[in-house]
Protein backbone atom coordinates (compact mmCIF):
# COMPACT_ATOMS: atom_id res chain seq x y z
CA UNK A 1 0.00 0.00 0.00
CA UNK A 2 1.38 3.43 -0.82
CA UNK A 3 1.96 6.44 1.88
CA UNK A 4 -1.01 8.09 -0.19
CA UNK A 5 -3.27 5.25 0.75
CA UNK A 6 -1.91 5.04 4.23
CA UNK A 7 -2.51 8.81 4.73
CA UNK A 8 -6.10 8.73 4.05
CA UNK A 9 -7.26 5.50 5.23
CA UNK A 10 -10.49 5.11 7.25
CA UNK A 11 -11.39 3.00 10.03
CA UNK A 12 -15.12 2.07 10.34
CA UNK A 13 -16.28 1.94 13.82
CA UNK A 14 -19.99 1.94 13.01
CA UNK A 15 -22.30 2.60 10.55
CA UNK A 16 -21.91 6.33 10.44
CA UNK A 17 -18.82 6.69 12.13
CA UNK A 18 -15.22 6.45 10.99
CA UNK A 19 -11.83 7.19 12.18
CA UNK A 20 -8.79 8.54 10.89
CA UNK A 21 -5.78 10.16 11.06
CA UNK A 22 -3.95 13.68 9.86
CA UNK A 23 -0.24 12.79 8.54
CA UNK A 24 1.89 15.66 9.01
CA UNK A 25 3.69 15.03 5.69
CA UNK A 26 0.59 16.08 4.12
CA UNK A 27 1.32 19.55 5.94
CA UNK A 28 0.67 23.57 4.40
CA UNK A 29 1.89 26.10 6.63
CA UNK A 30 -1.52 26.40 8.88
CA UNK A 31 -2.63 23.15 8.92
CA UNK A 32 -3.26 19.52 6.53
CA UNK A 33 -3.45 20.31 3.01
CA UNK A 34 -7.14 20.68 1.77
CA UNK A 35 -6.59 18.28 -1.30
CA UNK A 36 -5.36 15.49 0.95
CA UNK A 37 -8.32 15.96 3.76
CA UNK A 38 -10.72 16.13 0.65
CA UNK A 39 -9.71 12.78 -0.42
CA UNK A 40 -9.90 11.29 3.24
CA UNK A 41 -13.11 12.60 3.62
CA UNK A 42 -13.95 11.05 0.20
CA UNK A 43 -12.74 7.40 0.76
CA UNK A 44 -15.26 7.77 3.96
CA UNK A 45 -18.05 8.58 1.83
CA UNK A 46 -17.29 5.90 -1.18
CA UNK A 47 -17.10 3.32 1.85
CA UNK A 48 -20.18 4.60 3.22
CA UNK A 49 -22.21 4.50 -0.11
CA UNK A 50 -20.11 1.07 -0.96
CA UNK A 51 -21.44 0.59 -4.66
CA UNK A 52 -19.26 0.74 -7.67
CA UNK A 53 -22.08 1.55 -9.95
CA UNK A 54 -22.50 4.79 -8.14
CA UNK A 55 -19.21 6.63 -8.34
CA UNK A 56 -18.67 9.99 -6.98
CA UNK A 57 -19.80 13.02 -9.54
CA UNK A 58 -19.72 15.74 -7.18
CA UNK A 59 -17.80 16.91 -3.90
CA UNK A 60 -18.12 20.34 -2.30
CA UNK A 61 -16.15 20.38 1.05
CA UNK A 62 -16.15 23.71 3.28
CA UNK A 63 -12.63 23.59 5.87
CA UNK A 64 -13.70 25.31 9.04
CA UNK A 65 -10.81 25.33 11.00
CA UNK A 66 -7.24 23.70 10.51
CA UNK A 67 -6.81 19.91 12.45
CA UNK A 68 -4.12 19.59 13.82
CA UNK A 69 -2.00 16.47 13.16
CA UNK A 70 -3.10 13.37 15.14
CA UNK A 71 -6.33 11.43 14.92
CA UNK A 72 -9.62 12.52 13.67
CA UNK A 73 -13.33 11.05 13.03
CA UNK A 74 -15.35 11.54 10.03
CA UNK A 75 -18.87 11.29 10.34
CA UNK A 76 -20.46 10.45 6.85
CA UNK A 77 -24.50 10.26 6.71
CA UNK A 78 -26.27 9.31 3.63
CA UNK A 79 -29.07 12.12 3.24
CA UNK A 80 -31.11 10.54 0.36
CA UNK A 81 -30.70 7.58 -2.13
CA UNK A 82 -32.62 7.16 -4.95
CA UNK A 83 -33.13 4.96 -8.07
CA UNK A 84 -29.74 6.59 -9.75
CA UNK A 85 -28.30 8.88 -7.35
CA UNK A 86 -27.49 9.31 -3.48
CA UNK A 87 -26.80 12.16 -1.85
CA UNK A 88 -24.23 12.60 1.23
CA UNK A 89 -23.06 14.47 3.92
CA UNK A 90 -19.65 14.58 6.27
CA UNK A 91 -18.20 16.14 9.09
CA UNK A 92 -14.91 16.00 10.44
CA UNK A 93 -14.74 16.43 14.03
CA UNK A 94 -11.53 16.50 16.33
CA UNK A 95 -11.30 17.19 19.88
CA UNK A 96 -15.04 17.75 19.80
CA UNK A 97 -14.67 20.53 17.18
CA UNK A 98 -15.90 20.59 13.45
CA UNK A 99 -13.03 20.74 11.65
CA UNK A 100 -14.50 20.28 8.02
CA UNK A 101 -18.03 19.81 6.30
CA UNK A 102 -18.77 18.18 2.71
CA UNK A 103 -21.65 17.74 0.51
CA UNK A 104 -21.12 14.55 -2.35
CA UNK A 105 -23.14 13.32 -4.72
CA UNK A 106 -22.96 9.15 -6.00
CA UNK A 107 -24.52 8.63 -9.23
CA UNK A 108 -25.13 5.88 -12.11
CA UNK A 109 -24.12 7.00 -15.44
CA UNK A 110 -27.11 8.40 -17.51
CA UNK A 111 -28.00 8.00 -21.27
CA UNK A 112 -28.44 11.11 -22.83
CA UNK A 113 -28.20 12.38 -26.84
CA UNK A 114 -26.73 15.75 -26.31
CA UNK A 115 -22.42 15.07 -25.92
CA UNK A 116 -19.52 17.22 -26.07
CA UNK A 117 -16.41 18.26 -25.37
CA UNK A 118 -15.24 21.61 -25.45
CA UNK A 119 -12.29 21.50 -22.76
CA UNK A 120 -9.17 20.49 -24.98
CA UNK A 121 -6.15 19.92 -23.37
CA UNK A 122 -3.43 22.27 -23.96
CA UNK A 123 -0.94 22.18 -26.00
CA UNK A 124 2.43 22.11 -24.30
CA UNK A 125 5.96 20.13 -24.45
CA UNK A 126 5.69 16.50 -22.29
CA UNK A 127 7.14 16.11 -18.71
CA UNK A 128 10.67 16.06 -19.21
CA UNK A 129 10.67 19.02 -21.14
CA UNK A 130 8.95 20.79 -18.63
CA UNK A 131 10.67 22.49 -15.64
CA UNK A 132 10.55 20.37 -12.49
CA UNK A 133 9.31 22.02 -9.49
CA UNK A 134 11.35 21.59 -6.42
CA UNK A 135 10.39 19.53 -3.55
CA UNK A 136 11.08 21.60 -0.81
CA UNK A 137 12.94 24.61 0.17
CA UNK A 138 12.02 27.76 2.64
CA UNK A 139 8.79 29.17 1.22
CA UNK A 140 7.39 25.13 -0.05
CA UNK A 141 4.79 23.33 2.24
CA UNK A 142 5.75 19.81 2.99
CA UNK A 143 3.05 18.02 1.38
CA UNK A 144 4.74 19.37 -1.92
CA UNK A 145 7.25 16.59 -1.44
CA UNK A 146 4.68 14.07 -2.28
CA UNK A 147 4.27 15.17 -5.84
CA UNK A 148 6.57 14.99 -8.84
CA UNK A 149 5.55 18.85 -10.71
CA UNK A 150 6.73 19.53 -14.20
CA UNK A 151 5.63 23.24 -14.26
CA UNK A 152 4.82 24.31 -18.12
CA UNK A 153 1.82 26.82 -18.12
CA UNK A 154 1.47 30.49 -16.84
CA UNK A 155 4.43 32.41 -15.14
CA UNK A 156 6.59 31.27 -12.45
CA UNK A 157 5.33 32.20 -8.88
CA UNK A 158 6.41 35.77 -7.66
CA UNK A 159 6.95 36.87 -10.82
CA UNK A 160 3.67 40.13 -10.60
CA UNK A 161 2.75 38.79 -14.32
CA UNK A 162 -0.72 39.88 -15.59
CA UNK A 163 -2.11 37.19 -15.68
CA UNK A 164 -3.56 34.29 -13.08
CA UNK A 165 -2.95 31.17 -14.79
CA UNK A 166 -0.78 28.39 -14.25
CA UNK A 167 -0.02 24.45 -14.38
CA UNK A 168 1.43 21.97 -15.76
CA UNK A 169 2.66 17.86 -15.39
CA UNK A 170 1.94 15.83 -11.89
CA UNK A 171 2.05 12.62 -10.50
CA UNK A 172 2.30 11.32 -7.08
CA UNK A 173 6.02 10.19 -6.14
CA UNK A 174 4.93 6.99 -5.15
CA UNK A 175 3.22 5.33 -8.08
CA UNK A 176 -0.35 4.69 -7.66
CA UNK A 177 -3.71 4.12 -9.69
CA UNK A 178 -5.63 7.76 -9.65
CA UNK A 179 -8.72 6.64 -8.45
CA UNK A 180 -11.25 9.33 -7.39
CA UNK A 181 -9.48 9.95 -4.01
CA UNK A 182 -6.48 10.26 -5.66
CA UNK A 183 -8.12 12.73 -8.23
CA UNK A 184 -9.28 14.77 -5.27
CA UNK A 185 -5.86 15.15 -4.19
CA UNK A 186 -4.27 16.45 -7.27
CA UNK A 187 -6.94 18.79 -8.06
CA UNK A 188 -5.78 20.95 -4.86
CA UNK A 189 -1.90 19.91 -5.44
CA UNK A 190 -0.60 22.56 -7.93
CA UNK A 191 0.46 26.30 -6.49
CA UNK A 192 -2.46 28.68 -5.98
CA UNK A 193 -2.91 30.22 -9.47
CA UNK A 194 -2.61 34.03 -7.61
CA UNK A 195 1.28 33.26 -7.29
CA UNK A 196 1.63 34.35 -10.45
CA UNK A 197 0.22 37.73 -10.03
CA UNK A 198 2.28 38.18 -6.45
CA UNK A 199 5.89 39.88 -5.86
CA UNK A 200 5.77 38.73 -1.81
CA UNK A 201 5.42 35.03 -0.59
CA UNK A 202 1.78 34.63 0.47
CA UNK A 203 -0.23 31.46 1.91
CA UNK A 204 -3.75 30.49 -0.01
CA UNK A 205 -5.87 28.96 2.45
CA UNK A 206 -9.00 27.03 0.95
CA UNK A 207 -12.54 28.30 1.90
CA UNK A 208 -14.09 26.09 -0.07
CA UNK A 209 -13.71 24.05 -3.48
CA UNK A 210 -15.52 22.02 -5.30
CA UNK A 211 -15.14 18.99 -7.30
CA UNK A 212 -16.75 17.25 -10.19
CA UNK A 213 -15.48 13.55 -11.44
CA UNK A 214 -16.21 13.71 -15.62
CA UNK A 215 -14.82 10.11 -16.47
CA UNK A 216 -14.94 6.61 -14.84
CA UNK A 217 -11.51 6.48 -12.37
CA UNK A 218 -8.45 5.34 -12.47
CA UNK A 219 -9.32 6.07 -16.26
CA UNK A 220 -8.46 3.16 -18.50
CA UNK A 221 -5.91 4.30 -20.47
CA UNK A 222 -3.67 5.81 -17.51
CA UNK A 223 -1.08 3.70 -16.25
CA UNK A 224 0.97 4.30 -12.17
CA UNK A 225 3.70 5.91 -13.81
CA UNK A 226 1.52 9.15 -16.03
CA UNK A 227 1.98 12.32 -15.69
CA UNK A 228 -1.15 14.09 -15.61
CA UNK A 229 -1.76 17.86 -17.29
CA UNK A 230 -3.65 20.74 -14.72
CA UNK A 231 -4.34 24.14 -15.20
CA UNK A 232 -5.47 26.52 -12.64
CA UNK A 233 -6.98 29.97 -13.57
CA UNK A 234 -8.14 32.97 -11.55
CA UNK A 235 -10.05 35.92 -13.14
CA UNK A 236 -10.92 37.81 -9.85
CA UNK A 237 -9.10 38.51 -6.57
CA UNK A 238 -11.09 41.27 -4.40
CA UNK A 239 -11.43 42.34 -0.45
CA UNK A 240 -8.28 39.33 0.02
CA UNK A 241 -10.32 36.33 -1.72
CA UNK A 242 -9.85 35.27 -4.97
CA UNK A 243 -11.19 32.07 -7.19
CA UNK A 244 -10.03 29.21 -9.21
CA UNK A 245 -11.38 27.39 -11.84
CA UNK A 246 -9.28 23.96 -12.54
CA UNK A 247 -8.89 21.15 -14.93
CA UNK A 248 -7.20 17.60 -14.94
CA UNK A 249 -6.80 16.05 -18.18
CA UNK A 250 -4.96 12.10 -18.68
CA UNK A 251 -2.15 11.96 -21.00
CA UNK A 252 -4.49 11.12 -24.18
CA UNK A 253 -6.33 14.34 -23.85
CA UNK A 254 -9.32 12.87 -22.02
CA UNK A 255 -10.47 15.75 -19.04
CA UNK A 256 -10.80 13.55 -15.66
CA UNK A 257 -12.01 16.09 -13.41
CA UNK A 258 -12.77 20.06 -12.65
CA UNK A 259 -12.63 21.87 -10.15
CA UNK A 260 -13.09 25.16 -8.59
CA UNK A 261 -12.05 26.93 -4.89
CA UNK A 262 -12.06 30.02 -2.94
CA UNK A 263 -9.46 31.04 -1.08
CA UNK A 264 -7.72 33.98 0.93
CA UNK A 265 -4.20 35.33 -0.23
CA UNK A 266 -2.65 35.96 3.38
CA UNK A 267 1.31 36.85 4.52
CA UNK A 268 3.35 33.66 5.05
CA UNK A 269 3.95 34.39 8.16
Amino acid sequence: MSSFQDATAVFRKDTNRFDANVDGKWWVFRGPHGGYLTALILRALTELVDDPDRPVRSLTAHFVAPPKEGPIEVIAVIERSGRSITYTSARVVQEGRVMATALAAFATPWKGDISYDFAPMPEIPGPEACVPMPESGPLLPAFVGNFDMRWGIGPLPYSGAEEATVGGWLRFRDPQPVDACATACLLDAWAPAILARATEPVVAPTIDITMHFRRPLPHASSSLEDFLLFQMTSRVAHDGFFEEDGDLWAPDGTLLAQCRQLAIALPIN
